[in-house]
């Protein structure tokens, strides 16, 4: 899991290749905790994924442009370009099986 922040974000995320997790979090998120430690294992098990953490209460121009209201939230990018909110429970098999069938769905607008 990669930290990053909102200093040329959008360039970054343009020239990025393949599945992106977008992951919103803060140091005193209980449930942040949980999803972070998932990501993390499941990012060294499914290759061409990268998860990239973002301080929502650091990096508050991202968090507003994506409308970000609670935590923790995750987004799916490809290809530099978003596809949706991710929307599962926190566990292994639920995120893969998303991952799984939102492989062929054409993207969604940005919030």
């Amino acid at each position: 899991m990669e930290t990053v922040s909102e200093l040329g974000f959008w360039q970054r995320m343009a020239t990025s290749q393949g599945l992106i997790i977008l992951f919103f979090t803060s140091a005193g998120c209980h449930s942040c905790r949980i999803w972070r430690k998932l990501l993390t294992d499941y990012e060294a098990t499914r290759s061409g994924l990268r998860v990239w953490e973002v301080d929502a209460g650091i990096d508050m121009g991202i968090t507003q442009e994506l409308n970000v209201y609670h935590l923790p939230a995750l987004f799916l990018f490809r290809d530099g370009h978003y596809q949706r909110p991710i929307q599962v429970e926190a566990r292994v098999h639920a995120l893969d099986r998303w991952l799984t069938a939102m492989a062929d769905q054409p993207a969604e607008e940005m919030p």
